[in-house]
């Protein structure tokens, strides 16, 4: 009685030495099969890292700056053509609201800042001229780029802190420079750094409380009136903020959350990438059509050795794992590269940007499993139809 012989079985060593050696036999064919991959996995990290930096910055910006500040401003009047102003007193009501901390106004003036008098009035570059509290900066959390505040001092005299943009708009880089105001020079003492909570003082020259009054007309009434109160009681604060201000015509002041649009700006971050990240995914797909493609060319090159190996004893099953893991390997070469290109990328647009370097885990290892899925999809033909030749006509082809 003759025994029956079995195939050898093949390790997981033993599967990746011949998954392999198609790979080492050409590897220029493998560089450019595997870049086709390394592109839609690097587009789709670096979409998806570039997009979480950015949410993270502003969420930064967010933790900094809070979420507890309001401002009150004139609505709209009932009465068609009336002009809206907040009571002189705004101010002092406001501060006296349970859970209110610190509270600063601005009031808008009728007047230009020029670099001089021989700019044309009309020619403002958009930027408007504010009276100020001394307050306000404490209550804004914001910060001089160079220079100083305002003060007692300063604020009953002609002197302004120009913001961010309106330094930059009059070409003004320091402080001790004069601009001119209405009527006069007034000394520049101060330069704000940026508030993302307050564009419209970034766009601002700012000028004491009481110099505004002495220097430039100003009747007292404020625009803006911002407070920053406790976390937990910003919701009653909003509740009565519009009665407080103005205890008449509360229907007449709005009340506005600054950071609102921080908050959706954060939310929607990523809207935009959806589209990129259909890209990426057909830049992907693209890559898994090379991968199948290489693969069926490598069968038909490597009939001889297909059918070599099957006259040895090698097995349907074992040809059909070598292909799909010279597949995997494939694929799985292609999807590091592509990971390592998308983290560098994030990486060069965060530091660019003074961003977080943020390249989600989820983002990474979810990349990293559809090229593995591409390269099993992309192998299961090839090896399906290299299990099928038939070794004497593989050898009698070859």
């Amino acid at each position: 009685m003759t025994r029956r012989l079995k195939a050898a079985r093949l390790g997981p060593r033993d599967v990746l030495h011949v998954g392999s050696a198609g790979l080492r036999s050409r590897p220029m064919r493998v560089v450019l099969s595997a870049l086709g991959i390394a592109i839609g996995i690097a587009t789709m990290i670096s979409v998806v890292g570039i997009s979480a930096s950015s949410q993270a910055q502003l969420l930064r910006e967010l933790d900094k700056l809070g979420t507890n500040l309001l401002v009150a401003s004139p609505g709209e009047s009932m009465f068609a053509g009336e002009d809206v102003k907040l009571p002189e007193e705004s101010v002092g009501m406001v501060g006296r609201i349970d859970g209110v901390q610190d509270v600063g106004a601005t009031g808008d003036l009728d007047a230009s800042v020029r670099r001089n008098e021989k700019i044309d009035e009309g020619d403002t570059g958009g930027i408007v001229v504010k009276a100020t509290t001394e307050d306000l900066l404490k209550v804004l959390r914001g910060e001089i780029g160079s220079g100083g505040w305002l003060n007692d001092a300063t604020g009953r005299y002609p002197s302004v802190v120009l913001g961010h943009v309106s330094a930059k708009r009059l070409g003004i880089t320091g402080p001790g420079r004069q601009v001119w105001i209405g009527d006069r020079y007034f000394t520049v003492v101060g330069i704000l750094a940026p508030l993302p909570l307050a564009p419209e003082i970034e766009r601002s020259a700012l000028v004491g409380w009481t110099g505004a009054k002495r220097l430039l007309d100003f009747d007292g009434h404020p625009t803006s009136v911002y407070e920053r109160s406790t976390d937990a009681s910003v919701g009653d604060v909003r509740k009565v903020m519009g009665a407080t201000v103005d205890p008449r015509n509360p229907q007449n002041v709005k009340v506005s959350d600054p950071s609102s649009a921080l908050r959706a700006k954060a939310a929607t971050e990523g809207a935009f990438s959806s589209l990129l990240l259909g890209l990426g995914g057909i830049a992907l797909l693209v890559g898994g059509v090379g991968v199948a493609n290489t693969m069926i060319i490598s069968v038909l090159e490597r009939r001889y050795e297909i059918g070599l190996r099957r006259s040895l004893g090698a097995t349907r099953g074992q040809i059909r794992i070598q292909f799909v893991t010279e597949s995997l390997m494939l694929s799985g070469l292609g999807g590091l590269a592509g990971v390592a290109l998308g983290a560098t990328a994030t990486g060069v647009y965060a530091g660019s940007g003074g961003l977080p370097w943020v390249v989600p885990l989820w983002a990474v290892s979810g990349g990293f499993a559809a090229t593995l899925a591409i390269g099993t999809v992309a192998g299961l033909y090839p090896a399906i139809r290299a299990s099928r030749l038939s070794p004497t006509l593989a050898l009698h082809a070859a």
